[in-house]
Parts: C-alpha cells; structure tokens; sequence
C-alpha cells in the first residue's frame, strides 16, 4: 500500500474516533515512514526535522493570540456581542419572530470579519478566538447551529485566497500557484488568475449556500449555563478603550503589511495596548501568557503536522502515488483532472497546508497535463484546485482549528463531528465538481 494513502488514512480515522489531532498525526507519520520501508530511527528523525518548518507559524499564532486577548480587554468584542444581544431581546419583547433575520445578520457579519481576515485585515484566524466567544451567548439564544458558523467562517478562511489575489491570495495565486506552474513549463504571462479559479471558487460558494439554507437552517440547542461559565465575564469598555482597539488593529495591520511580518504586527498592537492604559503594566504578563495559551493549541498542531509532512516527503511515495495516477490514465483527460484532483486532496488533508501541497504537486501536475493537452488556464485552474481541495475538514488545517477555538469555547463543539466532517462535505465534495469543470472547459 502507498506509504501517503496508509498515513492520511491512519490519520484521519484516529480523529473520526476522537483520538486528538496531535496523537493521530504522530501515529499515521509513525505508521506511514514504517510501511515505507524506513526504519524507526530514520521515521522519527524525518518529523523532528519536520517540526521547525511549523515553528514560525506556531509563534505567529501565540503572539496573534495575545494581541487578540488584548483586544478582547478593550471590550470592543463585548459590544458587539451586546449589541447584538439587546437586538434579540427587542425582538423577543416584540414577538414578531425576527430572530430568523437576526440569524442571517449574524451570519453575514462573521463572512465578512473571515474574508477581511484574509485581505483587508490579514491576520488569518486570530480574529475567530476574540469575536467568536462573546457572541455564543447570543448564538445560543437564537438557536445557531454552530456547524453551521463553522462552515460560514471555514469559507472566509478559504475562498478569498484561491479567488482574490490580495492578501494571502497574493501569495496563493501569484507567489506559489503562477510562479509554480511557469517554473514547470508553462508561460503564465497575460493569464487571468481570476478566471482561471472562478469555477471552484463558485464551487464553494455552492456549498456555502447548501450549509446556509439546507443543512443547518434548522434551530439546535445548547446549554447557556456553561457559556456564561465561560464567556459572560463583565468588561468594562467605554469610547476611549474602543477607539484604542481600532486604532491597534490599524497599527498592527501596517506593520504587519510593511515589515511581512504577523508576530511584528501582533507585538506592535499589543505595545499599544500597554502604552494606551488599555492593558495596564503590571497585567500584560499574564495577558500575554493568557493570549498564547489561547492559541497554543492550534501552534502545536501545526508544528506537528509539519512532522508529518517531511516524513511523507521522505518516505518518496508522494512522488509514487502521483506516477501511479498517472500510469492509470492514458490519454483521457477527464480522468486525468479527476485523479489529480483526489491526490491533491488526500496530500492536503494529511499536511493541512494549501500553501505546502502545490510546490509537492505540480513538479509532476504541470508537465502531465502539457503532454494531455490541458490549456494554460485550465491547467492553472487544476493545479490551484488540487492544492485547495482538503484545507476545509482536514483535522490538522487552521481553517478548521480556527472556527472550533473559537466556538469550543464552552466545550459544546466537536471539533472532528461539528468543523471537520461538515467542512469536508459542503466543500470538498463541490470543489471538486467544479475544480473538474473548469480543467475540462478552460
């Protein structure tokens, strides 16, 4: 069996059985190098010198999570979520069932923080453990399906960077997918990336959709005892502590866009925060510790899923798997697109990582389908999807650990039965419908 296939399976049903995410990444690297023919020493030297490659995102994330636990000290969060609160009271007094509308608010409000998150505001999930916490109260008194937030904000962490080339769709589209296929053959000069991922963005958007007003429209219960256990701590804010928060999160965002650099922004909005009176000196410390404990989790995850991924890079079966997709096509080009695409699933899902899977594929992607006779664009579109497809449910990616950190808060959401598996459904499955369309008609 193919050492890729065993690990990401392995992986995937230790998480469907409730084994954490870390253990079942660790156990299907062991598992994976073994049935490669690596010994145990050369497996578990492969993911030590894996987990440095997690490092620098892990510490981007502890720091994005302090700044977010200072922003969360100005109460600009609390206001939301009393705002919002005092909606649903006004339309329970009134009794004109204007909940449904508050729902749909809610909902619009939260895609529009994710897709910020990913380009106006490039601060990737941090925002979710700040705004989603103060506002399950109110989740729970509408009766939100929480699988439904979750599938909202896993399509704002995804769709804007496979379709908008701002942002982290800047370094999707341009810096790794384009530069990736023309370092393998193909000229990308004049092509429209837009274009060319406008089929599997609509895909999602599909899929968003069938969440919204299929799935989950139906009311779900939960438990408001432990919510206000957990979240419903007074914090006093008042104008100048609001104004504070927006003028950090500025700051913070030029800093990050003028240095690339998300610990420094983190750092430069949080020193405001201090400098502000917002924070005061001697609780900064445990703020601090308090913001990375927040995020740790997500950090540790992360780093051991880059463990993974260099096993799987070492034990050369991902190189194996692609060719023997490739023995198994011949000249048919619809079956080559739908073969592509599944590898490219099952190598994201195992790694978590869009961004790592293309620079893995299309070394061998991109001559195969010039050979078959897939035009730039539709080859473009391939490649760009088969790297996409397996961000949403896989149990190691942050666009699933993103949504369950912040809706687990109260320990009333299951991050493999409530982000992973609906995530999966609602968006891999139309992904690679339409991922499959756009290389046949492009």
């Amino acid at each position: 069996m193919n050492a890729v296939v065993a690990a990401v399976g392995i992986m995937l049903v230790l998480s469907l059985c409730r084994i954490h995410v870390v253990v079942a990444l660790i156990i299907g690297a062991v598992a994976g190098g073994l049935i490669s023919g690596l010994s145990l020493d050369a497996t578990i030297a492969a993911f030590n010198n894996g987990l440095g490659g997690g490092a620098t995102v892990a510490l981007s994330y502890a720091t994005l999570g302090a700044f977010a636990v200072a922003i969360g000290k100005s109460g600009l969060a609390h206001a939301l979520a009393d705002k919002a609160l005092a909606m649903v009271g006004r339309q329970e007094s009134a009794g004109n069932g204007g909940g449904r509308a508050i729902k749909f608010v809610m909902i619009g409000l939260l895609l529009a923080i994710a897709i910020s998150s990913q380009n106006i505001l490039p601060i990737h999930i941090a925002f979710i453990p700040l705004v989603v916490p103060p506002l399950l109260y109110v989740m729970a008194k509408l009766k939100l399906d929480r699988r439904l937030v979750a599938c909202v904000l896993t399509f704002g962490l995804i769709t804007p960077y496979m379709f908008l080339p701002i942002g982290f769709g800047s370094i999707y589209l341009h810096e790794i997918l384009l530069a990736k296929v023309e370092t393998n053959g193909v000229a990308v000069d004049g092509l429209n990336v837009m274009h060319a991922m406008a089929l599997p963005a609509l895909g999602m958007l599909i899929g968003l959709l069938v969440a919204v007003f299929f799935s989950y429209r139906k009311d779900r219960t939960y438990d408001l005892a432990p919510i206000e256990r957990a979240e419903r701590v007074d914090i006093a804010y008042n104008k100048w502590t609001l104004i504070m928060a927006l003028v950090a999160i500025l700051v913070a965002f030029v800093v990050q866009l003028t240095l690339d650099s998300m610990i420094l922004g983190a750092l430069a909005g949080f020193v405001l925060f201090n400098l502000s009176g917002v924070v005061k000196w001697k609780e900064a410390d445990d703020l601090f510790t308090e913001g990375m404990k927040m995020l740790a989790m997500i950090g540790f995850i992360m780093i051991a899923a880059s463990g993974f991924a260099e096993v799987m890079r070492e034990t050369g079966d991902i190189k194996t798997l692609v060719e023997s997709s490739v023995g198994a096509i011949g000249d048919n080009q619809a079956l080559a697109a739908l073969l592509m695409l599944v590898v490219g699933l099952l190598i994201t899902m195992g790694i978590g990582s869009s961004f790592s899977t293309i620079p893995i594929i299309a070394a061998i992607y991109v001559p195969l389908a010039v050979q078959l006779g897939f035009s730039p664009l539709a080859i473009v579109a391939l490649v760009g999807t088969a790297g996409a497809l397996g961000d949403a449910g896989s149990p190691a990616s942050d666009s699933t650990l993103g949504p369950t950190a912040g809706l687990n808060a109260d320990g009333q959401h299951n991050h493999i039965w409530d982000t992973v598996v609906p995530t999966f459904l609602h968006y891999n499955l139309p992904l690679l419908v339409f991922g499959w369309i756009a290389a046949m008609v492009l």
